[in-house]
């Protein structure tokens, strides 16, 4: 009980200090067309969230950049395994792997108007953020798994799928969980950035892009923190869904040694 309420006083404090230092910002710039005071900031998002319309463009936005995260997170996956246990094929991907780290995210959302519908640009653009990271962390963990389970495994003629459940996956996790945690913040970032270039009808960068536009900067500023709870819940649910869907195979170590 104690435990509890000491963390939710040091929530509370980090709460307030950041308060004060937005309300100390909206006092000595003194302006509220370049930034708005917290008050009139929280009164326009509840307005927004009275409405359908706010809901429907979450949604959207949420449902576009989920799907290119799960995609990229399953394909980096499926990548990672053969990279691992072969050299040459790490060779042929470690270059793809360095183009879609080291280009601009600009320029994929550019390219992708020329190519394709701008409905399906953010997607794509999570799946360029996201992939090098998942394929780069399942792969580090592939390589890196104990090489003393491995030969233990080898001596007992342990079985190819009881090998990945109760060596590999717990070995992986960690990386993988990690690597996860890196790439959801930036999925979401590109996301809601490749929204504001491409502007689907509905979508959390196409009211961004409205509000910069016509000088709305407390909805700007609404929109953004709507984008910033949303990455941040994304991101507890994932490491949560994750785990859970993995907690069969973590054993200890003196429960692997039985196997």
């Amino acid at each position: 009980m104690k435990k509890t309420v000491f963390k939710c006083l040091k929530i509370a404090a980090v709460a307030v200090f950041w308060i004060g230092i937005w309300y100390l910002l909206y006092l000595v710039i003194d302006n509220s067309l370049l930034f708005p005071s917290m008050h009139h900031v929280l009164i326009r998002l509840a307005q927004m969230m009275s409405t359908s319309d706010f809901y429907i463009t979450v949604a959207q936005s949420i449902l576009r950049i989920f799907i290119g995260l799960v995609v990229s997170v399953i394909l980096g996956a499926l990548l990672a395994i053969p990279s691992a246990k072969s050299r040459i094929v790490h060779m042929f991907l470690s270059p793809l792997m360095t183009v879609l780290k080291a280009t601009p995210v600009a320029s994929f959302i550019i390219l992708l108007l020329l190519w394709i519908g701008r409905d399906i640009v953010p997607a794509i653009i999570s799946v360029c953020v996201v992939l090098p990271i998942i394929w780069t962390g399942v792969e580090t963990g592939i390589t890196e798994t104990d090489k003393k389970l491995l030969q233990m495994a080898k001596v007992y003629n342990v079985g190819a799928l009881r090998k990945v459940r109760y060596i590999y996956v717990p070995q992986v996790m960690p990386y993988f969980i990690s690597s996860i945690r890196s790439s959801i913040g930036l999925a979401w970032k590109a996301g809601i950035a490749a929204e504001v270039l491409s502007l689907p009808l509905i979508s959390i960068g196409k009211q961004i892009f409205e509000s910069k536009l016509n000088l709305e900067t407390v909805d700007l500023f609404a929109w953004t923190l709507v984008a910033i709870v949303i990455s941040v819940v994304i991101e507890k649910l994932m490491v949560v869904l994750v785990r859970k869907a993995t907690s069969p195979a973590k054993l200890s170590y003196e429960r692997r040694a039985e196997i």
